[in-house]
């Protein structure tokens, strides 16, 4: 079956949709004109295309086949044909396009929040000690107990700091959107990547060099390792902003320490435009922390605590301290 739109060829049954002479399918296509198919009595093209392939069911299906991938693959299609890069350059411009435009005013937007927490934490610790006195003179009107005494500490210390909170506009809880933001973001893409690889989207012949096939995994572990690399130079450059960690910040920058490590099997068993898609955006990650470091954007975000004006120059003293001692 075949449907002709403005002088464009959609073969329907054939799972490729012929745009200005390039071949592009996308399964958020396949799936939106599935009814139709059926009601011509065809079969319905939703279904493997790689291999004999099984279709993905359960949660994982769901996920695969839900509205955030869709509109992931039409993005990343649509960058592809109104750009005409190949692919691979497609996927990085996208990485790069999207991790700019979305997650970089969210990753500045956090260093407010956490720059007024900051700064909060000396009035705090001021207001504490002044609870902390009067707490123990009402004991002793009263007789509070030890446990009485505490709960009144406790209770009436979470009502000051949220107070304090709500007058600077910068509850802790503002700092984790970025998170929010942009797990289910890389989960999305991750996806429609996966799904482009799996169809006849043209990713077969859309890589360069090593990786030439970007439905395949990459064989040589390049990119894989290049990934694994970049993040866990990203988790030092983190580790070493923290001035005297605490030990549980001690164990969870070992467990991403792992789970970056973890990472590199991972991509050498998925396709190879999923894998450059990780490692394109840890490295813009990185590129993104270095920049947010600068003197000059502290002072544009009016940072209200005390930054270094040799960022740089500090970042490397630190890393050469603690590994070349």
């Amino acid at each position: 079956m075949s449907l002709r739109r403005g002088g464009t060829m959609l073969r329907v049954g054939g799972y490729r949709v012929l745009q200005s002479g390039r071949s592009v399918c996308s399964t958020a296509f396949i799936r939106r004109i599935a009814p139709s198919a059926h009601t011509c009595g065809l079969r319905s093209p939703v279904r493997s295309v790689s291999g004999g392939r099984d279709a993905a069911t359960g949660w994982y299906g769901s996920a695969v086949d839900s509205a955030p991938v869709h509109l992931a693959e039409d993005f990343l299609v649509h960058l592809q044909q109104v750009s005409g890069l190949p692919w691979w350059l497609s996927i990085a411009a996208g990485t790069l396009s999207v991790r700019t435009l979305v997650t970089l005013p969210l990753a500045a937007y956090q260093m407010v929040i956490i720059s007024k927490v900051e700064t909060l934490q000396s009035e705090i610790s001021e207001l504490a000690k002044r609870l902390r006195y009067e707490v123990s003179v009402r004991a002793r009107e009263k007789g509070w107990t030890e446990k009485q005494s505490r709960f009144q500490f406790q209770k009436n210390l979470r009502r000051i700091v949220s107070q304090l909170y709500i007058r600077e506009n910068c509850h802790p809880v503002k700092a984790s959107l970025l998170v929010w933001v942009q797990l289910p973001l890389w989960i999305s893409i991750s996806l429609a990547l996966r799904n482009l690889s799996l169809d006849q989207s043209g990713l077969a012949s859309g890589g360069v060099l090593w990786f030439s096939d970007l439905s395949e995994p990459d064989s040589t572990w390049i990119l894989p390792i290049c990934l694994g690399l970049t993040n866990l130079v990203l988790v030092e450059v983190f580790s070493l902003q923290r001035v005297n960690p605490s030990r549980l910040q001690n164990i969870m920058t070992n467990v991403i320490r792992g789970f970056s490590v973890l990472m590199i099997p991972i991509a050498a068993s998925v396709p190879s435009s999923m894998a450059l898609y990780w490692f394109c955006s840890s490295l813009v990650g990185l590129g993104h922390n270095l920049l947010l470091r600068a003197s000059f954007l502290h002072r544009i975000l009016k940072l209200k605590n005390q930054r270094s004006e040799t960022p740089y120059k500090d970042l490397l003293n630190g890393f050469l301290s603690k590994y070349c001692k």
